[in-house]
């Protein structure tokens, strides 16, 4: 099956239709020189030598040729943002109409869908996951059909956040063909799962836009780079509507530098998913944890008597996990990451000291 037939210029909000994009120096010039005087920069570099009063360029060509080769994608397919929220935002900036439009959101899931939600006032549809996390695909349907050509975006979170467990790929290709607009997988954690990429999909669905992030697996949290992979006309809306230089120069290096150590971050997830077994293994002897659910990603959902209790007391050791008993579906449960073997084993020493006390 395939979805080749949506039109996105009209799923664009007018304005982005008519919109004229900002074409800055770096942009307009390619190639090599010696003498640059077209940016306004200052020619004195008072870091010495490493190119800091340079703007970086605005495409992330070198990047993004890396990312292609890494992920099997051209790079006519690929947008670099500042993480994956300036993506998220761009869609919403792009494809919505304020107060207007509306999109699908599937609680619990990653909380920044509802804040650019509200940021952009957009209304948000929400569709709770079932009880063991899985989409209410007749809750989708119903939505498609009582919003018709105002509903604009679905976002799907697989592994899904907080819950660490993948959205069934079959449910997401049957939303993918019954949906006439935009749908975004947001696979963050996909490096921690043994469950086909919708990356995939993409040659297949016009529609599809798939988020990936360098933060996770890669090991890049402070550099912040997002990855938006989509249909070459989505990837130019993105371009035409970004900030000039939305990824500085030093993230770009950075990147280079970790896309370059390819082996080694197979390894290291190798090594996290090994530890996520063995903490599944250890969390569940516990007598105050109720439920470990299956996790695809680098982080654990844990059920237990008194979450808020918990969550305090290992606080008042030193020790931060997330709780989330407020999410939906998730009454005392908490998030914890799994760590390195020193933290892990701190976290589940202060655990066992509780025993009885929670």
């Amino acid at each position: 099956m395939s979805r080749e037939d949506v039109d996105i210029n009209a799923l664009l909000r007018e304005n982005i239709k008519s919109m004229k994009p900002y074409s800055s120096a770096r942009s307009e010039f390619s190639g090599n020189a010696e003498v640059f005087l077209d940016a306004n920069e200052n020619y004195q570099d008072f870091l010495g030598g490493e190119g800091r009063n340079r703007y970086p360029d605005p495409l992330q060509r070198t990047v993004k040729s890396e990312i292609s080769e890494v992920f099997g994608i051209e790079t006519k397919n690929i947008f670099l943002g500042n993480g994956s929220d300036e993506a998220i935002d761009l869609l919403y900036r792009a494809f919505t109409e304020p107060k207007n439009d509306k999109v699908v959101v599937m609680p619990p899931t990653y909380g920044v869908y509802s804040v650019f939600a509200n940021l952009n006032a957009v209304p948000m549809i929400c569709v709770d996951l079932d009880s063991e996390f899985q989409m209410n695909l007749q809750g989708i349907s119903d939505s498609i059909e009582e919003y018709g050509e105002n509903l604009k975006l679905i976002f799907i979170c697989s592994p899904n956040n907080p819950t660490a467990n993948d959205i069934d790929l079959s449910a997401i290709i049957t939303i993918l063909e019954s949906f006439p607009g935009i749908v975004v997988v947001d696979e963050a954690y996909q490096d921690f799962s043994n469950r086909e990429s919708t990356l995939n999909l993409l040659a297949d669905y016009k529609n599809l836009v798939v988020l990936r992030t360098l933060s996770k697996a890669w090991g890049l949290a402070n550099a912040r780079l997002g990855m938006a992979f989509a249909h070459e006309e989505i990837i130019s809306v993105f371009t035409n509507i970004k900030y000039p230089y939305n990824i500085s120069g030093p993230a770009q290096e950075t990147a280079l530098k970790a896309l370059a150590k390819r082996e080694e971050v197979r390894s290291g997830i190798d090594t996290i998913i090994e530890s996520r077994i063995q903490m599944v293994d250890e969390l569940s002897k516990l007598s105050f944890v109720d439920r470990v659910y299956p996790s695809a990603a680098n982080f654990l959902l844990v059920r237990v008597i008194d979450a808020n209790k918990l969550y305090t007391s290992l606080k008042e050791m030193g020790i931060i996990i997330r709780n989330r008993t407020n999410e939906p579906g998730c009454e005392n449960c908490v998030r914890i990451t799994i760590g390195s073997g020193n933290e892990n084993r701190e976290l589940l020493k202060a655990l066992r000291a509780l025993e009885g006390k929670i």
